[in-house]
């Protein structure tokens, strides 16, 4: 069984500094601060994501599933996307479990360490086993 995420004091900890290492355009690769736009408070709200890239293709993949940038994107799909200075507008859409399967598979196996816990499947499953879990971990387009 997965592990549930939860946001305790060492993930907020962690996010804070990798959200200040990312802000100064260093940090894990791949890794950016999506901001969103609260969708009950209308504010802004600001995450450390690990963009995938698959098929010359980008997206964002929540490995701790429905958390709240998730429900942020699918009520307004349009964030923001920055490392150091770099900021860019972009728009998403969710992926159905056909598209995904790739993309999670790939995504655990760039980052099993970090999140590999928090899938039922391991990284070298097939993609068909990714198809299945895929509605516990959405993955968005960037377009």
């Amino acid at each position: 069984m997965a592990k549930e995420y939860r946001v305790g004091v060492t993930r907020k900890i962690g996010n804070w500094f990798v959200t200040a290492m990312v802000r100064r355009g260093r940090g894990p690769a791949n890794t950016y601060i999506l901001t969103t736009m609260g969708r009950r408070s209308g504010q802004p709200r600001s995450t450390p994501v690990t963009i995938a890239a698959a098929e010359d293709r980008r997206y964002l993949v929540s490995p701790y599933g429905e958390v709240g940038w998730v429900h942020n994107l699918r009520a307004r799909p349009v964030a923001t996307v920055q490392r150091g200075r770099d900021q860019l507008q972009v728009a998403a859409r969710a992926v159905d479990a056909s598209e995904a399967a790739p993309v999670l598979k790939q995504y655990l196996t760039d980052l099993e360490g970090a999140v590999g816990d928090f899938f039922d499947v391991p990284a070298e499953a097939p993609v068909d086993a990714f198809a299945e879990v895929a509605d516990r971990h959405p993955v968005f387009r960037i377009e």
